[in-house]
C-alpha cells in the first residue's frame, strides 16, 4: 500500500526569491518561446477563412505553453551538457512548436470524443462549429504539424514524434476500453496515461537532446524525465477532477466520472468500496452512478494515494536529470516536477 505523505515537504528547498527567479521555469523559457503561437500560426497558413478562424480559437496565446517550456529547457540543459552551447538549435525549438501543435490537435479530437462543451475555460470548436468540422480541424492541424516535422530533415527525429501520434490514438483506444480483472486495471489506467499524456512530453524531449548532443545516455535521460513529469501531471489531473471547483479548473469536475472513467482516485478508492467495482464495469452509467462514485472517492484516501503515487513520478523525474551537469535549465527542470505537484488548474 502507498502511504499518503504531504507535497508541502518538497518546495521547501526553494531558498531566497532570486534562487526561485533563478529557477523559475517560465522565466528562464521565456526567451525562446517569443512569438510560439505567431509561429505557430504560420505553420497553419490557410486560405478557407473558417478553417483558419478554428486554428486561430485554440492558439490565441493565452495558453500557458507548458509542453513547449518543457522541451526548450530540456533543449538547453542537453547543449549545456555536451559542449556548454547556451543556445537553443532552430530544429530544437521547431520541436517545441510541433509538440504544442500536435497536443492541440489531441485536444480538438479529443473534445469531439467525450462530446465536451468547454475547455480553458471557453466553449469547444464542437460546441461551436459542430463535431464534423472539428475533426477536420484536428485533422488540419496534424497535418501542418507533419509538414514542420519533415522539414527538420532528420529521420530519427520524425520517428520519435510519429511514435507521439500513433501513443495518442492507442491510449484513446485504451481509454474506450475496461478491464474486468481489478489487478490489470492499474496498469491498464497507468499505459493509457502514458499513450494519451506522457509519449508527447517523453518523445518531444528525446527529441531535442538528439538535435543537441550525440550521446544515447543523455536521450534516456530527457525521455524518462519526460515520462515521469508527464505521468505525474496526468495523475495530478485526475486527483483536481475531484478536489478542484469547475471555474478553477476550466472544465466541469467530475469530468472523468461522467465520461464513465475509472482514474487513480476511483481505483485507488475502490480497494475501501469493493462495491465501486460493478460501477466501474459498467462505467458509472446508471441513475446516480457518478454522485456516488464521487462521494465513496472523497470518503476515501484516493485523493491521497493519487498524490503519493504523482510524488513518486516526479522524484524519479528528478532523479534523472540531476545525471546531467549543473545548469540553471536543469535546475528549473527541477523546480517544475514540484510545480506539477503544487498545481491547482
Amino acid at each position: 500500500r502507498f502511504h499518503h505523505t504531504s507535497t508541502s515537504h518538497l518546495c521547501s528547498c526553494s531558498k531566497t526569491i532570486s534562487d526561485e527567479k533563478y529557477r523559475d521555469p517560465f522565466q528562464l523559457g521565456r526567451k525562446d518561446l517569443k512569438n510560439l503561437y505567431e509561429d505557430i500560426k504560420k505553420e497553419l497558413l490557410v486560405s478557407a477563412a473558417e478553417l483558419k478562424e478554428m486554428c486561430d480559437y485554440y492558439f490565441d496565446g493565452k495558453g500557458k505553453a507548458f509542453r513547449p517550456m518543457i522541451v526548450v529547457l530540456m533543449a538547453r540543459a542537453c547543449n549545456i551538457h555536451h559542449n556548454n552551447s547556451k543556445e537553443v538549435q532552430a530544429s530544437q525549438r521547431s520541436v517545441a512548436i510541433i509538440a504544442e501543435m500536435i497536443h492541440t490537435a489531441s485536444l480538438v479530437h479529443d473534445d469531439v470524443i467525450d462530446d465536451a462543451n468547454s475547455r480553458r475555460g471557453k466553449r469547444t470548436l464542437n460546441q461551436i462549429w459542430g463535431e464534423r468540422k472539428a475533426v477536420l480541424a484536428g485533422d488540419f492541424i496534424l497535418s501542418a504539424a507533419s509538414v514542420a516535422l519533415a522539414r527538420i530533415g532528420n529521420t530519427t527525429i520524425i520517428s520519435v514524434l510519429t511514435q507521439v501520434i500513433e501513443d495518442l490514438v492507442r491510449g484513446e483506444f485504451l481509454q474506450l476500453g475496461s478491464k474486468e480483472n481489478e489487478n490489470e486495471r492499474f496498469a491498464h489506467y497507468l499505459e493509457k496515461t502514458f499513450k494519451k499524456t506522457a509519449s508527447l512530453i517523453a518523445n518531444s524531449c528525446k527529441a531535442v537532446s538528439i538535435l543537441g548532443c550525440p550521446d544515447p545516455k543523455v536521450h534516456e535521460i530527457a525521455y524518462q524525465y519526460g515520462k515521469n513529469v508527464g505521468i505525474a501531471f496526468q495523475l495530478i489531473d485526475d486527483v483536481l477532477d475531484f478536489t478542484s471547483c469547475a471555474d478553477h479548473l476550466g472544465k466541469p469536475t467530475a469530468a472523468d466520472l461522467k465520461l464513465g472513467l475509472a482514474t487513480g482516485p476511483v481505483l485507488f478508492a475502490c480497494r475501501q468500496f469493493p462495491e465501486m467495482n460493478a460501477m466501474i464495469m459498467r462505467r458509472f452509467s446508471k441513475p446516480g452512478d457518478v454522485e456516488r462514485a464521487r462521494k465513496y472517492v472523497l470518503q476515501s484516501d484516493g485523493v491521497q494515494q493519487t498524490t503519493y503515487l504523482a510524488q513518486r513520478y516526479c522524484h524519479a523525474a528528478t532523479r534523472e536529470i540531476r545525471k546531467l551537469r549543473p545548469s540553471p535549465e536543469r535546475e528549473a527542470l527541477v523546480h517544475l516536477t514540484e510545480m506539477v505537484l503544487m498545481r491547482d488548474k
